[in-house]
């Protein structure tokens, strides 16, 4: 038996190192725990480590929209032939970002969205329900965690009205991230005629294979013309609502415009991803006529570990690399990879004012000491990092120049980059990007800065802490 699991784990080590398609570090790490840590280290790949394969199970194809697919491949032709009208300066500006996330995947641009931003959780959920209760003929909800509480109570007590009204509604939730919700949580829902289907549920009676790749966006889609993209659940904690966090401050986007047809095709892709016994086709119905004629530019990324490119990321790179003034960063877990340190540290080296703000407190402390250690190496090239002290900040952001911006799922960390399923909107607009600002500049208030003199003061222990925290960074 020894013989057996010592040839499993050097196959494994093997397979690491040159097959699998992980980052260099995330390789190293891997190797290095199977080879000092050869039986315990085969456990923890076999539970966190294994790479998530896309099923590609009869109704993967079951749904297209072709008119998305072929706006993406039209804009970046015309972009190639130079021939595409760009509708603003901004847009002009920004274009091979546009075109970089034309080329990675289904993000068509549009010009004409409407958008509006929430930052506190009870008006996002006044926003939703306001709108959920207006649908008459879809609602399509993809959330990572939805919790049997006060708000999720009420949630699916009004999602099932409107299921018995006819209206179809589908709920799409991640299964580890929503598992603490009872085996009858959604017994009306269902009876009423709601669908509902679980992401990455696992096969198995106990544990999950899977556990290390989540479905981490939060997104709706209302009649096909209101769209919710960012970083709020489905909890009373994300109304301020629990006294271990207090305040949460996160950033969700509300818009109506064509971008809701890029979230749409992406809802119904997951959904028939997850749901192969419940799948949907395509209907023009969850493609309406667009009314609004002109606002913002947008575009719609998502990204997940069954992709060749990390597409979220690679975005943030663009961004800040064109930065000429400003980037400002909020997120609640600060473990970037090499490429996204760099870019930043070489931004405040050039003169950028570069500020990243992460939260005061931990929700989960290994990985708060992990984002203590970046933030020290930042602040060390001149990044400007600052802790929120007004509660929870649970907020992903990313604003440029005043002038591009994205609100979305991803965390600046390597699991959102790599192993998670996250959408994020890119926007191209003055406007909202200036009210972002205007945001961020009001949580400086309630935050403190990460000055060098601080890491300096941090005792032997608390350094330590960080450096180890560090080290294993690659594998959380």
């Amino acid at each position: 038996m020894s013989n057996i699991l010592f040839l499993t784990n050097t196959v494994l080590a093997v397979s690491i190192l040159f097959i699998e398609r992980k980052r260099a570090t995330s390789k190293w790490a891997w190797f290095m725990v199977l080879f000092f840590l050869p039986y315990l280290g085969l456990l923890l790949y076999l539970l966190f480590g294994k790479p998530h394969r896309k099923n590609k199970g009869k109704h993967s194809t079951a749904y297209s929209n072709p008119k998305i697919l072929n706006l993406s491949d039209q804009q970046l032709t015309a972009i190639d032939e130079g021939s595409f009208s760009y509708p603003s300066e901004v847009a002009e500006e920004w274009q091979h970002l546009i075109r970089m996330n034309l080329k990675s995947g289904v993000a068509p641009f549009t010009q004409n969205n409407q958008l509006e931003i929430y930052t506190d959780g009870k008006r996002k959920f006044e926003a939703l329900f306001k709108d959920i209760e207006a649908a008459n003929s879809h609602i399509h909800l993809e959330y990572y965690m939805v919790k049997n509480d006060a708000i999720g109570k009420k949630l699916i007590e009004l999602l099932t009205e409107k299921a018995r009204q006819g209206i179809e509604v589908l709920f799409l939730y991640d299964d580890i991230g929503s598992n603490s919700l009872p085996k009858n949580f959604f017994d009306a829902f269902l009876a009423a005629g709601g669908r509902a289907a679980a992401s990455l549920r696992s096969r198995l009676p106990f544990g999950n294979p899977r556990v290390n790749y989540r479905n981490h966006r939060k997104i709706a889609i209302l009649d096909g013309k209101v769209g919710f993209i960012g970083g709020f659940n489905v909890g009373d904690e994300y109304l301020g609502r629990d006294e271990k966090f207090g305040y949460w401050r996160d950033t969700h986007l509300r818009f109506e415009g064509e971008a809701v047809h890029s979230l749409q095709h992406r809802f119904l892709s997951d959904w028939n991803q997850t749901s192969e016994n419940l799948p949907v086709k395509y209907e023009e119905s969850y493609f309406p006529a667009v009314e609004v004629s002109e606002g913002a530019g947008m575009q719609v990324v998502a990204s997940g570990p069954d992709e060749s490119l990390d597409q979220i990321k690679n975005g943030y790179l663009r961004m800040i690399a064109q930065a000429r003034k400003s980037i400002y960063i909020q997120t609640p877990y600060l473990i970037p990879d090499l490429a996204i340190l760099d870019a930043l540290s070489t931004a405040a080296l050039s003169g950028i004012d570069v500020r990243v703000m992460i939260p005061s407190k931990a929700d989960h402390i290994f990985v708060f000491s992990a984002s203590l250690s970046y933030a020290k190496d930042l602040v060390n090239t001149g990044v400007k990092v600052y802790t929120y002290g007004n509660g929870f900040l649970h907020a992903k952001t990313i604003v440029v120049d005043g002038k591009v911006f994205s609100i979305g799922s991803a965390n600046m960390d390597v699991r959102s980059f790599s192993l998670n399923y996250e959408a994020n909107a890119f926007g191209y607009d003055v406007k909202t990007a200036e009210e972002m600002i205007l945001l961020y500049f009001n949580d400086l208030k309630l935050s403190e800065e990460l000055t060098k003199e601080y890491f300096q003061e941090l005792s032997l222990i608390n350094r330590f802490r960080l450096q180890i925290a560090q080290l294993v960074a690659p594998i959380l």
